[in-house]
C-alpha cells in the first residue's frame, strides 16, 4: 500500500489514481467522502481498554458494550468474507473486523476498498479474541476523510529528517515518539501556566509588533506598516513591556509567546522560538532563581512524573535547589585565571581562538564562558554574576559594579535554558546603561548601534517597585525532557530553507 514515497508526484496509472477512482465511485454510489456532520459522541479507543480486562470478559461476542470510534486506518488484512481493520486515534490502536454476513455485499464492498490512511468511524460492539485482545465487530463504518495520497510507512515510522520537518503531519502520522513529544510539549506549557497563575502572576500581552526592537541584543526581522508609513519590528522580548506594566502598578507579570530573531539556524537556534518571561516584584536576582528552580523542578515532575531525566548518556535532576556558581570562580576553577585582574591578552589565550580588534572584555569572557565553561556543565546549574555589559537592564554587583552585574544563566547538559537579574528600577542608571550599550559595538551585531528605549526610560521615572526576572527557553527545555538534539525535534513546524526542487514544495 505504501508504493509511492510521501510527497511525490503521482506517475499514470500510480497508487493516488486508484485512490481517487474509488473517491469518484463513492461519489456516484451517493457517499460523501467528507461528511460534514463528522463523527459526533465517539469513544476514545484507550477509554475502552481501560474499561475492560479481555481475562474477565472471556472470549467472544460482549454485545452488551457498544462503541463509536473515529480514527485513520492503519493497518487491514483479509480473509475471504472477513476483514481485519487496525484502527488508531491519538490514544491508542484496535482492531476492528468486519464480515460479509452480517454486514451485506455493499457495506462490506465498501470496508474491502478501504485503503490504508484512510479517516474512517466504526460503530461496533465489543468483542474479545481468541488471542485475549480486545475488538470492534463492525456494525456500521463511515468514511470520514478519503485518503488521496499513500501514507508514509505507519509501522517503522520516518527516519529522513528532511521529510519529517517539513512534512510535520506524516511524522506525526508514523512516528509515536514525536506525537508523545508535541504531547508532553503541550502539558509543560500548560504546568507552567498553571505555576505562576496560582500564585498570583499576571499573565499579560505586549506588542508582537514593536516601533523600536528592544530588550535583547539581537538583529529584528522588519515591516513595513503602509497606513502608519513608518518601519516595524517582530519582537526579539517581551521584557521592556513586561516591566513597564509593573510601572503601571501590576506586581507579577508574564508573558509566554513567540519570539523572532533574524540570526542563524542551528540545532539549538530557530528564528522562531517560545519563551517564557516573568518579573516578580521586590525580588533581587537569588528570589528569581529560588523561584525558577522550584518552578522548573515542579513542572518538570508533574510533566513526567519525576525530576530525573535521561538524555544523552547522562542522568539530570532537575530537583530545587539548583548549584551556583560565579562565572568568576567557574573560569578560575577551569582555566586558573581571574577575569576581573587577567590581561586581555590572557583572557584571549584562555579563549583560544582569534578576537575581533573590537572586542571588549564582556565579549571575551562571554565567550570563554559559552565555549569552557557551559559544554561542561550537566546539572541544573546558575552562573551568577555576569558581564554587565551584556545586561544593560541589571543592577550592579556591588563589589565590582563597572564589570559585574546582577544577572545569572542557567545552564542545563551544556545549554543555557533560562537567564534573569535584578532588574534596576533607576531611570537615571537604566538611560546610562543604554547609551553605553548604544554605543558598543559587539563584533558580531548589526553595523548600527543598539536602540535606545527612550519611552521605557520615561516609564521608570514615574517609579517603580524593585523587580527581578527571567526568561526561560520553552524549546530547549522541552529538548532535554525529551532526550532531543535538535530544536527542530521539538518545534512543530520548524524553520528551513527552501527545497531545491520547487516541484516538491517550499516549505
Amino acid at each position: 500500500m505504501n508504493d509511492v514515497p510521501a510527497g511525490a508526484e503521482p506517475s499514470q496509472g500510480s497508487t493516488e489514481d486508484v485512490r481517487r477512482a474509488k473517491l469518484e465511485r463513492l461519489r456516484a454510489e451517493g457517499v460523501e467522502p467528507y461528511p460534514r456532520r463528522g463523527f459526533p459522541d465517539r469513544d476514545k479507543i484507550s477509554a475502552i481498554f481501560a474499561a475492560h480486562d479481555p481475562e474477565q470478559l472471556g472470549e467472544g461476542a460482549h454485545s452488551q458494550f457498544s462503541y463509536r470510534i473515529a480514527g485513520r486506518l492503519v493497518g487491514r488484512r483479509g480473509h475471504g468474507k472477513t476483514a481485519f481493520l487496525d484502527v488508531r486515534d491519538l490514544t491508542g490502536s484496535i482492531q476492528a473486523y468486519a464480515r460479509l454476513d452480517s454486514l451485506g455485499e455493499e457495506a462490506f464492498g465498501r470496508i474491502d476498498d478501504l485503503d490504508i490512511g484512510d479517516a474512517i468511524g466504526i460503530e461496533g460492539e465489543l468483542h474479545v479474541t481468541k488471542r485475549g485482545q480486545l475488538a470492534l465487530a463492525v456494525r456500521e463504518c463511515t468514511m470520514l476523510g478519503k485518503a488521496l495520497r499513500d501514507p508514509p510507512d505507519l509501522f517503522h515510522g520516518i527516519a529522513d529528517p528532511e521529510v519529517r520537518y517539513r512534512q510535520r503531519e506524516l511524522d506525526l502520522m508514523a512516528n509515536e515518539r514525536s506525537r508523545e513529544i508535541f504531547a508532553m510539549r503541550a502539558k509543560l506549557v500548560a504546568a507552567i501556566r498553571s505555576y505562576l497563575n496560582e500564585r498570583d502572576f499576571v499573565e499579560v500581552e505586549t506588542p508582537i509588533l514593536q516601533t523600536l526592537a528592544g530588550g535583547a541584543a539581537a538583529r529584528p526581522f522588519t515591516t513595513h506598516h503602509h497606513a502608519l508609513n513608518r518601519e516595524l519590528f517582530l519582537r526579539t522580548a517581551t521584557e521592556l513591556y513586561l516591566k513597564r506594566a509593573i510601572v503601571g502598578g501590576f506586581e507579577n507579570v508574564y508573558e509566554l509567546s513567540r519570539f523572532f530573531r533574524n540570526e542563524g539556524i542551528s540545532p539549538k537556534h530557530n528564528p522562531e522560538f517560545t519563551m517564557l518571561e516573568w518579573f516578580l516584584s521586590c525580588a533581587g536576582y537569588e528570589g528569581v532563581m529560588a523561584f525558577a528552580e522550584q518552578m522548573i523542578s515542579t513542572v518538570v515532575e508533574q510533566v513526567l512524573g519525576t525530576t530525573v531525566v535521561e538524555r544523552g548518556g547522562h542522568t539530570i535532576d532537575f530537583k530545587a535547589p539548583w548549584k551556583r556558581i560565579t562565572l568568576r570562580d567557574a573560569i578560575h576553577e577551569e582555566a586558573g585565571v581571574d577575569i576581573l585582574t587577567a590581561t586581555r591578552d590572557e583572557l584571549i589565550e584562555v579563549l583560544g581562538e582569534e578576537v575581533d580588534p573590537d572586542a571588549d572584555w564582556a565579549w571575551i569572557v562571554d565567550g570563554i564562558q559559552g565555549k569552557l565553561i557551559e559544554p561542561k556543565m550537566v546539572q541544573p546549574t546558575f552562573l551568577v554574576d555576569l558581564p554587565r555589559e551584556l545586561w544593560p537592564t541589571v543592577k550592579p554587583v556591588p563589589e565590582h559594579p563597572e564589570l559585574l552585574g546582577e544577572a545569572f544563566d542557567g545552564v542545563v547538559d551544556g545549554m543555557e535554558i533560562i537567564g534573569g537579574g535584578t532588574d534596576t528600577n533607576d531611570a537615571d542608571m537604566q538611560r546610562e546603561n543604554f547609551v553605553r550599550q548604544r554605543q558598543r559595538r559587539h563584533p558580531e551585531s548589526e553595523d548600527a548601534p543598539y536602540p535606545s528605549d527612550d519611552e521605557f526610560v520615561r516609564a521608570l521615572e514615574y517609579g517603580s517597585l524593585p523587580a527581578g526576572g527571567s526568561g526561560i527557553g520553552i524549546d530547549r527545555l522541552t529538548m532535554i525532557l525529551a532526550g532531543a538534539e535538535n530544536l527542530r525535534d521539538v518545534i512543530l513546524f520548524p524553520s528551513m530553507r527552501a527545497r531545491a526542487d520547487p516541484g516538491r514544495g517550499s516549505t
